[in-house]
Formats: C-alpha cells, structure tokens, sequence
C-alpha cells in the first residue's frame, strides 16, 4: 500500500515540514556531488549513525550524528518515499503541535528511533542513514491524533492498482506491522545493512508515546475541517 494523500486540510502553511524536505533534498543532492567524485561512501561513514562507533567511543561527535543522518538517504527512491510519507503526514502533524513543537518532536523521535537501531546493532560497522525514523515517530503522533482520517492509497495486486480511500489506522497500522515482521526476520542480519527496520519501530513507538505531550489545546477538532482540494 502506497498512500499518496490525506483529506485533513491545514490550518495554516505547514513551513517546518516544507523546510524539512527542502534540507532533505539539498543534502541529496550534495550526495550526488559526492558520489560522482567519490567521496559518498566517507561522508556517510562521518554523518551515518556507526553503531559500533556509538557504543565504542561515544562522545559529542558521535552523539551529532543521531542528528545528521536524519538528512541522509541511500538513494533515490529512499528519499522519494520518506519525502512522500512526510509531506502527507507531517503537516497535520505540525499543524496540531505548532511549528516549535513539531520541530522537537520530530528530532526527538529521530534520536530515539537511532537509539533503537543502535540497541540490537552494537557491533555494526554500517551506517544508519535516512530521514524514516523521525517520519516513523510522526506518523505514530497522527495515527493517535488522526485515527479515523482518510487517506487515498494506491494498493497495488500484481500487475493491477486501484486507489482506495482507507481510515488512517489501517493504512499505518499496516504499515507498523510490516516493520515488526521485517524487524524480526532481520535480527542477525545487521553487518550486511539494508532497511534499519528498528529505527522505524523505534520511530513509531516513541511518536504514539510523546505526541500527547507536544499537543496544545486545539483550535478546533480535526476531523470536523471540510476537506478541500490542496
């Protein structure tokens, strides 16, 4: 299931989530800068989250990485999708918290979805790259501020796709039970890379958790907004 858009309009520009992607493809593109010149692999050793460096040699260099790989992405498609799923999701998001907020929350989810990679990874030498685990803990704040939103997804049989409107609690509850699955069939796999399953665990546990917290008293209630077309 791909969602591609939700039917809660925005009270206002949502700038943090704009500035976010914005950050997000300038440091892609530095990458690709990099990666023709071929530099990629040491900068993402130097930014990346290396767990056997956190847990070997913590110090504040280390700790500034849990920030720095939020801006990192292995590829095209990995920010073309963590781009998507923050754009549709993060402004609602933001929208109920209030820009400040929704910045700390964002980067805190980020640190805590790391942590969560570094936990069962210690040995690892590859690094934890990608914006997915801070994205992770803002769609587990929707799925508790927006359960019964609606969010047209393209869910694809084979070679058929068909768009359907879905509640907000299937589409990312499904999604949050794929990374448990993922996350479990990837233990002991973690020296080869590939998904940091346990960031987006991570990531979503700590957004249904702290969300609450980052809330103020709302405006009006969400999900009594007329959509509109935006």
């Amino acid at each position: 299931m791909l969602p591609l858009r939700d039917n809660l309009p925005t009270r206002r520009f949502p700038l943090v989530t704009v500035i976010l992607i914005a950050m997000n493809v300038l440091v892609y593109l530095v990458e690709i800068v990099l990666d023709l010149g071929g530099g990629l692999n040491d900068f993402l050793l130097r930014w990346g989250v290396v767990p056997q460096d956190v847990t070997q040699s913590f110090n504040l260099e280390e700790a500034f990485t849990f920030f720095s790989s939020m801006f990192l992405h292995g590829g095209l498609m990995h920010i073309a999708g963590n781009m998507l799923y923050l754009w549709i999701f993060g402004n609602n998001v933001e929208d109920e918290m209030g820009r400040p907020r929704f910045v700390l929350f964002y980067l805190l989810c980020g640190v805590l979805a790391g942590l969560a990679q570094v936990l069962p990874a210690s040995s690892s030498q590859v690094p934890a790259i990608g914006a997915s685990g801070a994205i992770a803990g803002v769609l587990g704040g929707y799925l508790i501020l927006f359960p019964k939103a609606k969010v047209s997804t393209l869910i694809i049989f084979g070679y058929i796709g068909r768009v359907r409107e879905l509640p907000a609690i299937w589409v990312l509850g499904f999604w949050f039970v794929l990374q448990l699955l993922n996350g479990v069939l990837s233990l002991g796999q973690f020296a080869s890379g590939g998904v940091a399953w346990f960031a987006h665990i991570g990531g979503f546990v700590a957004g249904l958790l702290l969300v609450r917290l980052f809330v103020g008293r709302r405006q009006s209630p969400p999900l009594q907004r007329s959509p509109s077309d935006w």
